[in-house]
């Protein structure tokens, strides 16, 4: 049994070494952010939005053996770089949220105290990385716990840590504010733009093309504003 099982371990940490060097081969400059004995586990592609910045930040979202990761490098035409990371043990939740009226996409909450972070993929994605999140912080939480209460039998000072707690939301959303909504509001307004400029051309009268125009001008607009009024 020991054999077995000592054959298990080494097949898992081969397969976690090969998924960790397509990482670091796929993602620019990777390798220089992590620290030592860091390894990444998954890398998606998502919506990084911890509201330090004014706006979301499209990057890959990366789960390591130490913590979650938002991170991009781009070379051209300047060099930027945008990391931001938590810490596996000071995450207090994580929530997979779905909203109504938007089936391709997930959004996931962590908490980390009062600090929340907003990750938003595909269905696929979000599964993916709650499912990596999940397994990463349950295997860090009892070495960090064992770290911990050796020091606290140390030094003799009682606190607490707890594990992350993991759960799944519905969130029920009006269709007209739903992203949805304003794409096809925004679809709708452009393609009665190009029809009332189209009516106005052949008929060259602009009593025919332009409410059609208006229309689709004022229908474009409207689906703009709402979509940075949720941003």
């Amino acid at each position: 049994m020991s054999n077995v099982s000592n054959m298990s371990n080494m097949s898992t940490i081969s397969t976690q070494s090969r998924t960790a060097q397509k990482i670091l081969r796929r993602v620019k400059g990777l390798s220089d952010a992590l620290h030592i004995d860091e390894e990444p586990l998954l890398a998606i592609p998502a919506i990084w939005d911890s509201g330090k910045e004014d706006h979301s930040a499209p990057c890959e979202v990366i789960v390591t053996n130490q913590r979650l990761i938002g991170y991009y490098c781009v070379t051209f035409p300047r060099k930027r770089v945008f990391l931001e990371d938590i810490q596996f043990a000071g995450i207090s939740g994580v929530t997979l949220r779905h909203k109504t009226f938007e089936p391709l996409f997930r959004e996931l909450c962590v908490r980390e105290g009062s600090r929340k972070l907003y990750i938003r993929a595909s269905r696929r994605h979000s599964e993916d990385l709650y499912a990596a999140l999940r397994s990463a912080c349950e295997q860090d939480v009892p070495a960090a716990r064992a770290t911990f209460m050796h020091e606290q039998t140390q030094q003799e000072q009682p606190t607490a840590l707890n594990a992350p707690v993991f759960g799944r939301q519905e969130v029920r959303t009006t269709f007209e504010r739903s992203p949805l909504a304003m794409t096809l509001l925004f679809m709708g307004g452009s393609a009665l733009e190009v029809t009332g400029f189209v009516v106005w051309e052949a008929t060259q009268s602009l009593q025919a093309g332009l409410p059609l125009f208006i229309a689709g001008l004022v229908a474009v607009l409207t689906a703009v504003l709402v979509w940075r009024q949720r941003a």
